[in-house]
């Protein structure tokens, strides 16, 4: 476990192959978010999953989004978004289910989320399917394009594509004995 948490990268839809990801997969990556741990069992992240032309779909209507509210539009950066979503295999959308009850803290629920994603995401390296977790100012707007529940919010879009070759290696800027004190 501890290798695939060193050499998990983040591996961006330029970096993607074009294989296709099967739904067993998939399934078997979302299986894998499905056991982070939650605090009082609340279970919050929920993933809407585009695969096939439904990605393509997310695609334009993220450029669209992005070009009627950005301040600074760039026509390549809009290309851009497009392009990640054409590369991906699929594109999965982060999305946190607050408790109705209010049982926890909000931000136990987003950490509780992006655990799942972190499970995601190792599974995902361990199947040579590299990800990332891109959270652009535009994903608050993903409720219309697709339904969201009362209280469900996007946190981000999980790119994923299958990859070829090697990951560069990882480094950190200080070791751990620097951010730890014994007490």
């Amino acid at each position: 476990m501890i290798e695939q948490i060193r050499t998990r990268r983040a591996v961006y839809p330029t970096q993607y192959n074009l294989e296709e990801i099967t739904k067993a997969e998939l399934n078997t990556i979302l299986e894998a978010a499905n056991w982070a741990p939650t605090h009082r069992r609340t279970e919050p992240w929920r993933f809407k999953v585009f695969y096939g032309e439904s990605r393509i779909e997310l695609g334009e209507f993220l450029a669209r989004k992005y070009k009627e509210t950005s301040e600074n539009y760039s026509a390549f950066k809009h290309m851009k978004i497009l392009e990640k979503a054409e590369r991906s295999g699929c594109v999965m959308a982060i999305c946190m289910q607050r408790d109705p009850a209010g049982s926890v803290p909000e931000w136990e629920e987003i950490a509780a989320t992006a655990m799942a994603v972190q499970n995601m995401w190792l599974t995902a390296h361990s199947m040579k399917i590299g990800t990332y977790w891109s959270s652009p100012a535009y994903k608050e707007f993903l409720g219309e394009h697709v339904s969201l529940s009362e209280g469900e919010r996007c946190l981000g879009f999980f790119y994923m594509g299958k990859y070829d070759g090697q990951l560069p290696p990882g480094e950190r800027k200080t070791p751990i004995e620097e951010k730890t004190n014994w007490i």
